[in-house]
């Protein structure tokens, strides 16, 4: 069991966290394509970006590893020796599902536990409709997946996307770039961009138009000679929180990601009432970027739902720690995301915060309450293998009277340094 005690004296000074783990799939991808040299720094070197980098090597890439700066090689694409496995990567299944579904070879997928139990259908269906052949394990398509050589070259279509998700979004313009035609994909509210970015980072032509991105087919990517990868705001997130609701706070994060599809969170927590100030906003490989100052401030409850949640779905578990010390109650509608995420997130926040803050955490189908300023005591609690779950409930403990619980190395999948700040 990991225990985290109490923070009693406050958070303070300059907070380190990682590269973005988003922005490090993509670049690792999109580099591997070129035929030039790409330098990628502030790579984050988590298990999960770390899946991206071994199926992409796995496919001919090259790609030499010093630290967090990689050194990427594009190669033509070539089928793989052995089954890809994503391990529990999400990210890595659904892009590079994209990504060889036009392919005119075999690939198949596996994954662990947590990642075969994930439902796939929804990436499978616009890539089916694209004349991809690919083959699930039931009526989910949950993993292992067989992709099928494709022997007649994709056609472009128009898709309505019936769940704003990053990551399908993503599937589909990467198998866009490959297509005989151009693709469109429609969003019910804008979901984080960054492969639209890098693509035309890359020289891919791209139309946008409301929700409604078009892209191009081309024969060759423009390669940028480096990459400088922002830091994580979803890491970020976490240290903003503690400091926001600790006492005796005052930090500083520098160069982290400020991306408008990403910060979510800022908005919530200043309407929260949250003391953030951003310093020192610069643009690098056109994504925006600042250092954040935080400290501690009084909240109160708000209610949320509709277009705002793609653009903090993974920061949700961590809000609903902020709200827990805020002053009365806050709804976060339309969460049902939350239920195929690393575990079913909706019911892990349920059953494990309220362990920490009883009877304050409720959830209904698609939303999630938190009536805050209630009792917060020790307890041992279970992270359910959810990175996101294991450091939402290390800062929950810390700002109330300590939390024990299990797994802790599941960190390691997007913030593997996360517990040296605690030291």
């Amino acid at each position: 069991m990991k225990k985290i005690l109490p923070l009693t004296h406050g958070l303070r000074g300059e907070i380190e966290i990682p590269g973005d783990k988003s922005i490090s799939h993509r670049a690792i991808i999109l580099s591997s394509l070129s035929n030039s040299h790409v330098e990628v720094s502030n790579f984050l070197a988590a298990a999960d970006c770390m899946s991206t980098v071994k199926c992409m090597k796995a496919l001919g890439a090259k790609i030499r590893q010093s630290g967090e700066k990689l050194l990427i090689t594009g190669q033509t694409l070539h089928e793989p020796e052995n089954v890809l496995d994503a391990d529990n990567s999400g990210t890595t299944l659904r892009l590079l599902m994209g990504l060889l579904a036009p392919q005119k070879f075999l690939t198949t997928f596996t994954g662990d536990t947590s990642l075969r139990k994930r439902p796939m259908a929804r990436v499978i269906q616009p890539l089916t409709q694209m004349g991809a052949s690919i083959v699930g394990r039931n009526s989910n398509k949950n993993l292992p997946i067989t992709i099928l050589p494709n022997k007649k070259n994709l056609r472009g279509i128009t898709y309505q996307m019936p769940v704003a998700s990053a990551q399908v979004k993503s599937a589909i313009l990467l198998a866009g770039l490959f297509a005989e035609t151009p693709t469109t994909v429609i969003e019910p509210a804008p979901s984080r961009n960054h492969t639209e970015k890098m693509l035309e980072a890359f020289g891919v032509q791209l139309e946008k138009s409301g929700n409604a991105i078009k892209i191009f087919p081309t024969n060759k990517l423009i390669a940028p000679d480096r990459i400088f990868v922002p830091c994580d705001i979803s890491s970020a997130a976490y240290w903003i929180v503690l400091a926001t609701v600790l006492k005796n706070s005052n930090i500083i994060i520098r160069d982290v990601g400020i991306n408008p599809t990403r910060t979510g969170i800022l908005d919530v927590l200043k309407n929260m009432g949250a003391k953030i100030e951003l310093l020192n906003e610069r643009t690098s490989g056109g994504e925006l970027s600042a250092d954040i100052n935080v400290v501690p401030s009084k909240l109160r409850g708000v209610e949320i739902g509709g277009e705002i949640i793609p653009r903090l779905i993974d920061e949700i578990p961590i809000l609903a720690v902020a709200a827990a010390f805020a002053e009365g109650t806050t709804i976060i509608r339309d969460v049902s995301e939350l239920k195929v995420k690393e575990s079913d997130r909706l019911a892990a926040i349920v059953d494990e915060f309220n362990k920490i803050s009883p009877e304050t955490f409720t959830a209904t189908d698609d939303s999630l309450i938190i009536r805050g300023g209630r009792k917060k005591i020790f307890a041992e609690c279970k992270t359910h293998s959810d990175h996101r779950m294991a450091m939402s409930l290390s800062i929950f403990g810390a700002a109330a009277e300590g939390v024990a619980f299990d797994n802790a190395d599941c960190v390691k999948i997007s913030y593997p340094n996360f517990f040296d700040a605690f030291r």
